[in-house]
Formats: C-alpha cells, sequence, structure tokens
C-alpha cells in the first residue's frame, strides 16, 4: 500500500521540523508570548473593569466593614448585579489563567496544545514577515536574550 507523494512529503517535513531545535525554540516563544498575553488581559480586566466594580460596590463594602455576614455578603451582590459580574469576571479570568498556566507547569502541555501551538508556527513560517508575530516568534535578534536565560 504506497502513500500519496503529497502525504509522504508532508509526514517527512514534519519530522524534520520537529527534529530542528530552533524550531522547538520558536514554539517555546509562541507559548510564552501566550502566558504573557493571557496576563495581560487579566490584568487590563483588573486595570479597568476591576475599579469600576468595587466602585459599584463601596456601600455593601462599607457595610461589611461594619458587620460582616454571609447574607450581606449575597444581598450586596445580589442587589448590585453590574459590579457583581464585573467583579466575577476578574477573578474568573484570573482563576482561569492560573490553573492553566499551573497544569502546564506541573504536568506539561497537552498534547493537542502543542500540535496546535506547532501548526501555528508553521503558519507563521510559512507567511514569514508579515505576519503580526513574525518578529516575536521567528526572528533571532529579539529573543536571544530570553533564550539564553531558559537555557
Amino acid at each position: 500500500m504506497d502513500q500519496p507523494e503529497e502525504q509522504t512529503h508532508k509526514t517527512t517535513e514534519t519530522q524534520s521540523v520537529e527534529l530542528d531545535p530552533t524550531f522547538k525554540i520558536q514554539v517555546e516563544r509562541l507559548h510564552r508570548l501566550m502566558v504573557y498575553g493571557r496576563w495581560m488581559v487579566v490584568g487590563i480586566l483588573w486595570i479597568s473593569v476591576g475599579p469600576l466594580s468595587l466602585w459599584g460596590l463601596r456601600y455593601p463594602i462599607g457595610l461589611l466593614q461594619d458587620y460582616f455576614t454571609w447574607a450581606a455578603v449575597r444581598y450586596g451582590l445580589y442587589f448590585n448585579p453590574v459590579p457583581a459580574v464585573g467583579l466575577s469576571v476578574c477573578i474568573g479570568m484570573t482563576t482561569a489563567v492560573l490553573v492553566w498556566q499551573s497544569r502546564n507547569i506541573l504536568f506539561g502541555l497537552p498534547h493537542q496544545e502543542q500540535r496546535h501551538l506547532e501548526q501555528q508556527v508553521h503558519r507563521i513560517r510559512q507567511q514569514g514577515p508579515t505576519h503580526p508575530l513574525w518578529k516575536w516568534v521567528c526572528q533571532p535578534s529579539l529573543n536571544s536574550k530570553f533564550d539564553r536565560k531558559r537555557h
């Protein structure tokens, strides 16, 4: 059973790229960019939505400082739904990023996510310098300082 020529070429190309040490470094750079991007989103949420939500909850928070009960927390959030949703989004995104990054640190990247990062690096390499992430992932001059720290 012979495989079509295109499929054989494709599998040998992916095997040769997977053995390429610069490819692995580029995948690590892309993963690092994803981590930084997620934490930037969390930071922007806490800088923009967080203070507005806490400002909307300033009266219930003042009451809670004097008389803390779980019922007061519940009614403070229940009768101020917009600030409660804003605060929940901030807390939820922070928790999600913490759990995601902790899982990656403790157990490594899942195979599916690793494959997705490799496919993204392939697309970035194919598009070349016109891709927005090219200079962050593929150009060695910008990233050499960070690569030396890790190895």
